[in-house]
């Protein structure tokens, strides 16, 4: 299970988030079979998806990022609750390719930078929220910033990290997310700015054993602040067989009754936890049926 805190400064001025999400992105990891590089940029978005799912309004919202850059991995995505819970897939797991000249995976390579990320925001109730800017970078915490800055006109510092073992174990991961609130006075950015500036990468900081709550009191170092949230998120899947008979109500009659093989049987998998649904040849006649009324 992964830890989510969320803190504010005193004043009023700085929002400041971590999620040890080692956990998570295990689950992921053990789901998809990603590869390393692979595991590393579907955790860094589960990642971010998750801290920025607690800052939706309304109980039942959810929030989807989506990365189509263009490289070997395909389309990222990652889909969260208002709790923080996520879930998500790559569309090519295993990708393999070099490392950077530093020694570290090659997110950036395997996502793709001549692309978009797209933001959507669903209520339930009213139409959805979706935006979308021009990847910076690919290596998604970049361009989570870039998010911020274009769409949201909200000054943010996002880090992520996911440290893969050898032997594609996630050793570490997590994620900071930083925001500077409407009024931000000069001196509280400058501070934020220099202790932004004084941060480790995150898998660094969570190796050597610090908490969540030791990492945001770096980021905020010099600022009194007070927890607002505490979080235990997981790696959680929405799909259930009401829900996928749902979709299947949704395809013309002819491709419906289509589906079964020559033993009688269609099988749906949900890309996001791998789960097999089956429905017999009958099954599908009686959708049929319900499409018709």
């Amino acid at each position: 299970m992964g830890k989510l805190l969320r803190c504010l400064t005193r004043d009023a001025t700085v929002m400041a988030m971590f999620l040890d999400a080692k956990d998570i992105v295990s689950e992921a990891e053990r789901i998809h079979q990603t590869s390393a590089v692979t595991t590393a940029a579907l955790g860094r978005l589960l990642t971010a998806a998750s801290m920025m799912g607690v800052m939706l309004k309304g109980e039942h919202e959810s929030l989807t990022l989506k990365l189509a850059g263009g490289g070997p991995a395909g389309t990222v995505m990652a889909v969260s609750d208002s709790h923080g819970n996520v879930r998500g897939y790559v569309q090519n797991p295993v990708v393999e390719i070099p490392l950077k000249p530093n020694g570290k995976l090659d997110v950036s390579g395997a996502v793709g930078t001549d692309g978009q990320l797209y933001v959507m925001r669903e209520t339930g109730t009213t139409e959805p929220y979706i935006g979308c800017i021009p990847l910076v970078s690919g290596e998604i915490a970049e361009d989570i910033t870039s998010y911020y800055a274009t769409s949201e006109q909200t000054p943010t510092v996002c880090a992520l990290g996911v440290l893969v073992n050898p032997d594609l174990s996630v050793q570490v991961a997590g994620g900071l997310l930083l925001q500077l609130l409407p009024f931000c006075p000069g001196d509280v950015i400058d501070r934020v700015e220099q202790n932004v500036q004084k941060l480790r990468p995150v898998t660094t900081m969570l190796a050597e054993g610090m908490t969540p709550e030791d990492i945001i009191g770096v980021a905020l170092d010099g600022m009194a602040f007070d927890v607002l949230d505490t979080y235990d998120t997981t790696y959680r899947c929405a799909c259930s067989r009401r829900k996928v008979e749902g979709a299947l109500l949704a395809l013309p009659k002819e491709e419906l009754l289509g589906l079964p093989d020559d033993s009688g049987k269609a099988q749906v998998t949900c890309r996001f936890c791998d789960k097999v649904y089956t429905f017999t040849k009958e099954d599908v006649a009686a959708l049929a049926v319900r499409e018709e009324g």
